[in-house]
């Protein structure tokens, strides 16, 4: 499997190139750097909606983690827990 990077305007002008690229392997699309879009071959697609059921399951594989930044944000308010008696 190949993985393309390619920017934004890039895809814009070449599309086609773009396609041909997703036949081999996922295309990521990027604006300013970072990752916003993934062109994927129809087969691929089908494959991945098939074999997984949700985004946890996507984000494990590494070729689709590849690239996506993520940070999640720590609350600064205290959780208590839950009293169920």
């Amino acid at each position: 499997m190949t993985i393309t990077t390619i920017p934004l305007q890039e895809f814009a002008k070449n599309a086609d190139a773009a396609a041909k690229a997703a036949d081999k392997g996922p295309v990521f699309i990027t604006r300013q750097g970072r990752a916003v879009q993934v062109l994927l071959n129809i087969a691929d697609y089908q494959r991945l909606i098939r074999e997984h059921r949700n985004m946890a399951e996507l984000l494990a594989i590494p070729e689709m983690a590849a690239g996506t930044d993520f940070e999640p944000v720590r609350s600064s308010e205290t959780v208590n827990p839950a009293d169920f008696s």
